[in-house]
């Protein structure tokens, strides 16, 4: 029986081509390569599968996939067979060669349930500075004061059976909404390093519309409000700021 890897790195495309070789040549260049890559596609007709098939690692492609980004990711998450699992979007790279071997040691050495890194910003061809990493807490999450960056998030397989998968009724805040039911379990090992560079773009999701993404944001937070209801004030002050500025924004 074949062993199992350690990492199942899921990439959801839709005609990425102008992106994708990016994505890959990072994974490619990864110093571990105890790693499989599941490609997840909604249907490209672009040069996105061409790309794939040229991919020189061990990979599953899953094909039209439809229902959203969301099932998107569940599926890859039900394909993976390594003992970590990580979500790297086609708009997506990770920082650095070493980046799946630091994170390997941090999971070994923590026994960790999740690990996460920071990211940095490729905006308009300028990579800018991640912010400063603050320790994480349930409540300073649940604030809005700690960030958790999909990008550089690494999970347990068996972890997805404990706290379930990536609400696929939700089109912006699926990562927050799986971030407070697995945050209030436990916290993650952290990494106070980029470990993923995220590409903002007019075609991103969470850009192009800023004001249904908070507002879906608010409503996730407001299900778990009970848990830290002093927290959730707080970010509720943060979230009426935010809501002020994008309205702002928008009628200009």
């Amino acid at each position: 029986m074949q062993n199992e890897p350690r990492f199942s790195i899921v990439t959801c495309t839709w005609n990425s081509a102008a992106t994708l070789a990016d994505t890959l040549a990072s994974v490619r260049a990864q110093t571990c390569r105890d790693v499989e890559h599941i490609f997840v596609d909604g249907g490209s007709q672009d040069a996105t599968l061409d790309l794939v098939a040229a991919h020189p690692l061990p990979k599953r492609v899953l094909r039209d996939v439809g229902g959203g980004i969301s099932r998107a990711m569940n599926q890859g998450i039900l394909a993976a067979r390594g003992e970590f699992v990580a979500h790297l979007h086609s708009d997506d790279y990770y920082a650095a060669p070493d980046v799946l071997e630091q994170v390997e040691r941090r999971f070994d050495e923590t026994g960790a349930a999740w690990v996460v890194g920071q990211i940095r910003v490729l905006r308009d061809g300028r990579l800018f500075e991640p912010y400063p990493m603050r320790p994480f807490s349930y409540r300073s999450y649940c604030s809005g004061r700690a960030a958790v960056a999909h990008p550089a998030v690494f999970l347990r397989r068996e972890i997805f059976a404990q706290v379930g998968m990536f609400d696929e009724g939700l089109r912006y805040a699926m990562d927050i909404d799986l971030w407070l039911r697995l945050g209030a379990r436990m916290a993650p090992a952290l990494i106070e390093r980029p470990l993923a560079v995220f590409r903002e773009h007019a075609g991103s999701v969470s850009s192009s519309n800023k004001i249904r993404a908070r507002q879906e944001e608010f409503a996730v937070r407001r299900r778990y409000a009970g848990r830290a209801p002093l927290a959730f004030a707080v970010y509720c002050l943060r979230y009426l700021k935010r809501m002020r500025a994008l309205h702002a924004q928008s009628a200009v």
